[in-house]
């Protein structure tokens, strides 16, 4: 660990076009890396956050919610490769309803959006190195979609993995694309600014930001929501909805107690003995959904106050330089989430949202459900729970966790608008028109296949 790993990563980047910015951001995390930081936010430190304003509380009339939507970007996070599923290009691209994928549905709700309120409403995808050209390619079939002479996305920068034993730089000439990795999402600040974007954003009128995952469908524009960012005056607000017992991994707010400043903390932020603590519903009782709003004035002021460096916590990711081969040499990703940048502006707030506007797909379970007849398209092209709870989901990981297999196995969803559990052990291959009612476990010791109509019901 020394002054010439760093090195070595700069000019890496720097011979990649790499723009000076994100090496500056670099640059400041790898010395955190180098001094031992770990990015552990300690519970004594922190005080639960029990008490953010309501949505469904909230008033704000449809001149005042059209008028905030018109001066708002849509942006969505389309760096991921879904790789955890199998997946080698962008996982946006997969289909969800009616043949369409979620990069699909993410313009059909904005052009429904622009439509229904009278707007501009400009949709942005932050892209990385991987996913950008597919997804451009999916994006040129809607002609009308870019406004302002705005591009469609702009590209999440890249930085090098670093082998965990030196910090330097690792090799990799089997494929030396898996040399890089993307420095989480909290790069979007970094981005936006080094793309020129922000500047140009401001410059044509556009006053905030809506940001979420390409693959939360729940999360489409929301006028209403615009409406009380905007009267709240606040410059960053984070979107938060009540925790239940299976909320366990996300990340949640908390005040800290030195300053009464709410910050994110996220799993990899919780030291081990303190985990019980984390996933405690009724002590946090709200989860960080990722949805993000933020002032793009205030962003453009506080980054040039910082010289371009936010300065938000460091996640240290550890993972092998190729994520299929376990037994590659072991790296560490420096990376940081963009909802960490809350303790960053003075006077941040959240809101707390409906479940519904929470719907990410991360595994194959629950890209079952959102496939299924438990979701319904709505009107505005967001998915729309068709009953009051969805039910549990649990796929033998496997046969079912990558999309491939999945895909070979249940090549049409079955209905599971009255199950309230379904649990499949084994390699189970379901036919078409199979309907789930209650809970039911199926079991599986050898490769079995489900005829088409059948209904499995609890005790069966």
């Amino acid at each position: 660990m020394s002054d010439h790993g760093l090195a070595a990563a700069q000019d890496k980047m720097r011979v990649a076009g790499v723009h000076p910015a994100a090496i500056e951001v670099f640059t400041h995390y790898y010395r955190q890396l180098e001094s031992g930081a770990t990015g552990l936010i300690r519970e004594a430190d922190i005080a639960p956050m029990t008490d953010p304003p309501m949505l469904e509380d909230v008033q704000v009339s449809d001149e005042q919610a059209r008028e905030a939507l018109s001066k708002t970007v849509i942006i969505r996070l389309n760096g991921g490769l879904g790789t955890s599923m199998g997946l080698d290009r962008a996982k946006s691209l997969l289909p969800v309803r009616d043949g369409k994928s979620f990069l699909d549905l993410n313009v059909l709700q904005v052009l429904a959006a622009r439509e229904k309120y009278g707007v501009k409403l400009p949709l942005l995808f932050m892209n990385s190195f991987r996913t950008r050209e597919d997804s451009l390619e999916v994006l040129a079939k809607y002609p009308h979609l870019a406004v302002d002479d705005l591009p469609l996305d702009f590209l999440q920068n890249q930085e090098p993995k670093l082998l965990a034993d030196t910090l330097e730089p690792v090799e990799w000439p089997a494929d030396p694309t898996l040399e890089w990795c993307p420095p989480g999402h909290g790069d979007i600040y970094t981005a936006l600014e080094a793309s020129g974007l922000l500047d140009r954003l401001v410059e044509l009128g556009y006053r905030y930001a809506s940001v979420c995952n390409g693959d939360n469908l729940g999360a489409g524009p929301n006028a209403q929501i615009a409406g009380w960012f905007a009267n709240s005056g606040a410059p960053y607000a984070a979107e938060v909805c009540r925790r239940t017992a299976n909320d366990r991994k996300g990340g949640h707010l908390a005040v800290r107690r030195s300053d009464g400043q709410l910050i994110l903390r996220d799993t990899a932020q919780t030291a081990p003995e303190e985990m019980d603590y984390f996933t405690d519903e009724f002590r946090h009782p709200f989860f960080h959904a990722n949805n993000l709003w933020f002032d793009l004035v205030a962003l453009r002021e506080t980054l040039a106050e910082r010289d371009s460096v936010l300065g938000l916590p460091l996640i240290r990711n550890e993972k092998t330089v190729d994520p299929a081969d376990k037994t590659s040499p072991k790296v560490i990703q420096i990376e940081c989430a963009m909802g960490a940048a809350i303790e960053v502006f003075q006077g941040a707030t959240a809101i707390c949202v409906p479940r519904s506007r929470f719907l990410p797909v991360k595994t194959t379970n629950e890209l079952l459900l959102v496939r299924s007849d438990c979701y319904e398209l709505d009107e505005m092209s967001q998915l729309v729970a068709q009953g009051e709870a969805t039910p549990t989901i649990e796929l033998d990981l496997s046969h079912y966790k990558l999309v491939d297999d999945f895909e070979a196995r249940i090549p049409e969803a079955p209905s599971l608008r009255q199950a309230t559990s379904l649990q499949v052990n084994g390699d189970v291959t379901f036919g078409a028109g199979v309907v789930v009612v209650g809970d039911v476990v199926v079991n599986a010791d050898e490769p079995t296949t489900i005829a088409d109509d059948t209904v499995l019901s609890s005790g069966q």
